[in-house]
C-alpha cells in the first residue's frame, strides 16, 4: 500500500491534511481506490485578507490533490494490463509476410495500427533492401527469423519480438523504443546511434553485440548492463559499471 502526502507551512496560508493516495496491493482482491483530501476551514485563519484568499488557496490544493489521483489510478492500472494482455491468434492472411516490405502506415511512434502487423514466425533471413527505413510500430515478431537482415533506420516502437532470432543484424540509426526483446537471438546485433529507450532485453543472447552511441535512458542501461552475455566491449560502449 502506497501513500502520498504533500506537507506544506502553516505560513503558506496553504495547508493539505491527508491529501493522500492509497493503492491496494495486487497480491489480495483489490477494494475500490479511496482519495480523500481535507481543506482549510475559515475558523482556521485570521484576518480577513486571508480569509479572502482561501477559496484560491483551496484551489490550489484540490489540483495538487488531483494530480495524485491520477498518478494513483494510471500507476495501478498498468500492471493489470501488463498481466492480462494475450497476443492474438497468428494471422491466416496470406502474404502476411510480406507485409513487411510495406510496413505501418499509421500510427508509428504510439504502435497505433488499422490492423496488426503480424510477423510471427516469418523468414527474412540475409533480408538486405526491403526492410530497411521501414516502420514495423507494434509489429509481432516473435519466434521470426531477421539473421543477417539490413534494418537501418527502421522503426520498431513497442514491437514484441520475444523468441525472434537477430543475428548479425544491422540496427544502425533505427529507433527501437520500448520493445520486448525478451529471450531474442542477439548475438553480432549492431545498435549503433540505436535509440533503445524503454526496451527490454531478459534473457537475450547479446555476446559480440555492438552499442556504439546507443540512446538510453539510465534506467534502461542498468536493465540491460544486467544480462551477462554482454561482451566486454559492449559494457564498455555501454558504459556499464
Amino acid at each position: 500500500m502506497a501513500n502520498i502526502s504533500i506537507p506544506l507551512p502553516r505560513t503558506g496560508l496553504l495547508s493539505i491534511r491527508n491529501c493522500s493516495t492509497k493503492r491496494p496491493s495486487f497480491a489480495t482482491p483489490a477494494p475500490p481506490f479511496r482519495i480523500t483530501c481535507s481543506v482549510v476551514g475559515e475558523a482556521e485563519l485570521d484576518g480577513s485578507e486571508n480569509k479572502a484568499r482561501l477559496f484560491s488557496f483551496n484551489t490550489i490544493k484540490g489540483v495538487a490533490c488531483g494530480i495524485l489521483a491520477a498518478y494513483t489510478v494510471t500507476s495501478a492500472s498498468f500492471p493489470v494490463i501488463a498481466a492480462t494482455q494475450r497476443l492474438p491468434p497468428l494471422s491466416t492472411e496470406p502474404n502476411r509476410c510480406e507485409r513487411a516490405f510495406v510496413g505501418n502506415t499509421i500510427g508509428q511512434a504510439n504502435g497505433v495500427y488499422d490492423k496488426p502487423l503480424d510477423l510471427r514466425k516469418c523468414d527474412y533471413t540475409n533480408e538486405k533492401s526491403n526492410l530497411k527505413g521501414k516502420t514495423l510500430s507494434a509489429a509481432l515478431m516473435s519466434d521470426a527469423k531477421f539473421d543477417g537482415a539490413d534494418m537501418t533506420e527502421v522503426v520498431m516502437s513497442k514491437a514484441y519480438a520475444v523468441g525472434g532470432s537477430f543475428r548479425g543484424v544491422d540496427f544502425s540509426n533505427a529507433v527501437l523504443d520500448r520493445v520486448n526483446f525478451g529471450k531474442a537471438d542477439l548475438q553480432g546485433a549492431v545498435f549503433r546511434n540505436t535509440v533503445l529507450s524503454g526496451s527490454t532485453f531478459d534473457e537475450a543472447k547479446l555476446e559480440g553485440a555492438v552499442f556504439e552511441d546507443t540512446i538510453i535512458g539510465y534506467i534502461d542501461l542498468q536493465k540491460i548492463c544486467r544480462n551477462t552475455s554482454i561482451g566486454e566491449e559492449g559494457r564498455a560502449e555501454l558504459g556499464c559499471r
